[in-house]
């Protein structure tokens, strides 16, 4: 294992992030236009096929702390970047609507075990106090992996099965960075300090209004991610090669999304959430309306990308505030609520084309997502230790990070807490004991 630097580790997880969420998951409906048309599959069948990469990323995560706990955090990593390899070499190999749900139904359990891995990695080597900066970092590496699609489908265009054989080798590349870089250990064990308490009413009460935000979002953003590009092919009439415009609109306008979701950490969660909810309607809406137009479509796919990816960050962030000591619980709950909302989202909007049209279809999300962007008051502010669960901050938050891990032998490794400050501030690596 490579000793990195807090810093060093973001970036990392950032790449991985991007090759399992940004190249697996979403740059999928950047090649919807040619896959339809070579395979001759209908709007409604893409939309159900676009719905099983979100499906198997919730069944993965089920199951993804588990295999973090009795596998390591590098072992599930590089599980999670092999299903990536076999989904993406499937989808380059597809000959009909069931090979391609198979390739797609695998990124799906690739994406679904990256982040619980990378997390369980991050509370090793990573200094708590910035446990939430890196994770917005981290997931700012999705903005990137749509970005890097852009130029396959710029200069593949046509060839789509080669270009995804193209991301089929980076990944092969992640799996083998993962290897080197990614602890052994397993996930945090307590050592000295007690449990963690059992999740308080109130933070369910939260963690339900949150993740009903966080599928409201993910079944708002479903239609941009599995038919943009379609649209403005068949209702605006651009050359398919001109559909990778949007993509890099939104993954450069992506990256903007960790600082936004950053600063909104800190100061005013609602009035975040509402305002990036109205700009991934209005997203949806200026598409609809001006399918045919180059630019105006290129700065709905910037407005689309920075709402959507400041919107996953700042859900990623208020989950680990309401659940401080339970890293592989908080951030996982609205990421899972997302992939809910998509999933239930995408075989609608394929409906809807199907017998309403395109700008129909993404007129009603707009709508929508206008609706719940109102709802925003709602939003759950983060829990006040001082005031309501004062305990919390001392056997919660000490418990996870006390650490008392495992190498690959049995042997044990220790964290002491009273030499953490040092131990996190200079990134020296933890020390077996013998």
């Amino acid at each position: 294992m490579k000793s990195v630097s807090s810093l060093g580790f973001a970036l990392f997880g950032a790449a991985l992030t991007a090759i399992s969420y940004g190249l697996a998951r979403f740059a999928f409906g950047l090649f919807v236009p040619p896959i339809r048309s070579e395979l001759e599959l209908t709007p409604r069948l893409i939309g159900i096929i676009g719905s099983l990469p979100l499906i198997s990323f919730l069944l993965a995560s089920l199951v993804a702390p588990w295999v973090a706990i009795r596998l390591g955090a590098r072992n599930a990593a590089v599980i999670s970047g092999s299903f990536g390899v076999a989904g993406l070499v499937l989808i380059s190999q597809s000959t009909g609507a069931l090979s391609l749900g198979v390739g797609v139904f695998a990124c799906g359990i690739c994406t679904g075990l990256m982040m619980p891995a990378l997390t369980a990695a991050m509370q090793v080597l990573v200094d708590r106090s910035v446990h939430g900066r890196v994770s917005s970092i981290m997931n700012a590496g999705t903005s990137v992996g749509v970005a890097l699609a852009v130029p396959a489908v710029l200069f593949l265009a046509g060839i789509w099965r080669s270009a995804y054989m193209a991301f089929a080798a980076l990944a092969v590349v992640g799996v083998i960075a993962a290897w080197f870089v990614i602890p052994s250990v397993s996930r945090v064990t307590p050592s000295d300090a007690a449990p963690p308490k059992p999740i308080s009413a109130l933070q369910w009460w939260r963690l339900l209004r949150l993740s009903l935000f966080a599928f409201a979002m993910g079944f708002v953003s479903a239609p941009f991610w599995i038919f943009a590009p379609d649209l403005v092919v068949n209702l605006g009439g651009l050359p398919g090669s001109e559909t990778g415009w949007l993509w890099l609109a939104v993954g450069i306008a992506g990256l903007g999304g960790a600082v936004v979701a950053d600063l909104a950490d800190r100061n005013n969660p609602p009035i975040t959430q509402a305002l990036m909810l109205m700009m991934l309607a209005a997203s949806l809406a200026l598409l609809a309306a001006s399918p045919g137009q180059i630019v105006l479509a290129a700065f709905s796919a910037l407005v689309f990308g920075l709402a959507y990816m400041s919107l996953t960050g700042l859900y990623l962030m208020t989950g680990i505030r309401l659940l401080p000591g339970r890293l592989s619980m908080g951030p996982v709950l609205p990421f899972m609520a997302v992939s809910l909302g998509q999933a239930s989202g995408s075989p609608l909007v394929g409906l809807l084309v199907d017998n309403l049209g395109y700008s129909t279809a993404f007129a009603a999300f707009s709508v929508f997502g206008i609706v719940v962007a109102l709802l925003s008051p709602l939003y759950p502010h983060y829990i006040d230790f001082g005031t309501e669960e004062p305990e919390d901050e001392e056997t919660g938050l000490q418990a996870a990070y006390d650490y008392q891990l495992q190498d690959e032998e049995g042997e044990p490794y220790t964290y002491d807490t009273e030499d953490s400050e040092s131990a996190s501030s200079d990134n020296t690596p933890l020390t077996q004991a013998r």
